[in-house]
């Protein structure tokens, strides 16, 4: 009788973890640039303010994905690229982030999707990455869509 209590207690303790909120791709670290979380209203604002658009798509069960949300994109070496940029983090368990996936052949996360204005590609980066290595990556991007 004990045994059958605790295992549906632990049961019950993993289903509230599955639904909890803390467990979802958008759940965003202390300093992150203001991410969109939809597609279209991304494209669109990066259409209005006439800035570049970063498309990052991820899961909430990728480890690559959250160590990139905690440690990349509020880092210090970041910041100073959040206000030049349109950002939008999409949940690839998300159906409604499909089409976006196959439009840019999203075939393994976290992809990184760098946009101009318009939306058109200047480029992509898949996988983990550092600080440093993705601000550099923001330089080029900044320089790629002001030409």
């Amino acid at each position: 009788m004990k045994l059958r209590h605790f295992i549906t207690i632990i049961a019950a303790a993993i289903a509230l973890l599955a639904i909890s909120p803390a467990g979802k791709a958008a759940d965003f670290p202390k300093g992150s640039p203001a991410f969109k979380t939809n597609y279209a209203e991304a494209l669109k604002a990066a259409e209005v303010s006439g800035k570049p658009l970063i498309v990052i798509f991820s899961a909430s069960w990728c480890g690559p994905c959250q160590a990139n949300k905690k440690r990349i994109y509020p880092a210090a070496e970041v910041k100073p690229y959040h206000d030049k940029f349109v950002w939008a983090y999409l949940d690839a368990d998300d159906e409604a982030n499909i089409p976006a996936m196959q439009k840019f052949e999203v075939s393994g996360i976290p992809h990184i999707e760098f946009l101009d204005k318009t939306g058109e590609s200047l480029g992509h980066m898949a996988g983990g990455t550092s600080p440093e290595v993705f601000a550099q990556v923001l330089a080029e991007v900044s320089k790629l869509s002001t030409q």
